[in-house]
């Protein structure tokens, strides 16, 4: 087997996908030789970036045998999307739901190590709300999925100065835990012109049948339409919307 990769693209993450996904079709420890004649490349350029998989953690190597398997690293990966994927299809209804009853863009987001990720969103047709895309890693202390995090989950802010996003961003980390107690003790959180001046995120924690934090459902908007603070009959939609996805994944704690 000999593997013509596509110039047009970057060729270094071609290789490293390919050993992997030949290693997997293979499915047992395989030495550089062969692995290396199963792809039809130069064993050195293999060996490269079998070394490199090897320092990420994604590949291992026997020191007996010196043969390379994959890790359990890559199976891991694979259940955490397939888990996103479950909590993705039972959220998703509750927030086309959740859209129709506010008028706003719902968005679902995952905590990440330096960040909130926006999984998916259902948008609206008012501009001023279609101001971040699925895919966007939000700042803790700018985001209201963020101080959601803070409060529920083991989030914690970087020791290196915050960013100044608007005027109106956050900085001051006392200030912030502040926020975070009162965010803690309602059950919801806002940031009001606080990643874009204008537009207002509210956000509400998402559990698992565990009662753990895994998620954050957000309504966004501008901000004087969702007034801050926000309106009570946003809040208790969202929040009611949370409950519900929360409900769905098995959780039996109405805390949110």
């Amino acid at each position: 087997m000999s593997v013509e990769l596509d110039k047009s693209v970057n060729q270094s993450t071609q290789m490293a996908f390919l050993i992997i996904e030949v290693m997997a079709e293979i499915g047992k420890p395989v030495a550089l030789s062969d692995l290396a004649r199963r792809i039809g490349a130069p064993k050195v350029r293999v060996f490269r970036f079998l070394r490199t998989l090897l320092s990420l953690g994604y590949v291992l190597q026997d020191p007996d045998t010196e043969k390379y398997r994959l890790s359990y690293k890559l199976y891991h990966l694979g259940q955490a999307l397939a888990d996103s994927t479950d909590i993705l299809r039972e959220a998703r209804p509750v927030m086309v739901e959740l859209r129709d009853a506010t008028g706003f863009t719902v968005s679902f987001s995952q905590m990440e190590p330096t960040g909130m990720r926006i999984l998916d969103m259902v948008r609206t047709e008012q501009p001023v709300a279609i101001v971040t895309r699925p895919g966007a890693l939000l700042d803790f202390h700018a985001s209201a999925q963020g101080k959601i995090a803070l409060a529920f989950g083991d989030a914690r802010l970087p020791e290196e100065p915050l960013r100044q996003w608007t005027s109106e961003t956050p900085t001051d980390p006392a200030a912030i835990a502040a926020e975070v107690q009162a965010v803690r003790a309602q059950g919801w959180a806002e940031a009001p012109n606080q990643t874009l001046q204008g537009v207002t995120a509210v956000s509400a924690p998402v559990f698992d049948m565990n009662g753990a934090f895994i998620a954050t459902l957000t309504i966004a908007g501008p901000t004087n339409t969702i007034g801050s603070p926000p309106a009570p009959r946003f809040i208790e939609a969202l929040k009611g919307a949370a409950r519900k996805v929360s409900t769905n994944l098995g959780n039996t704690d109405q805390r949110s």
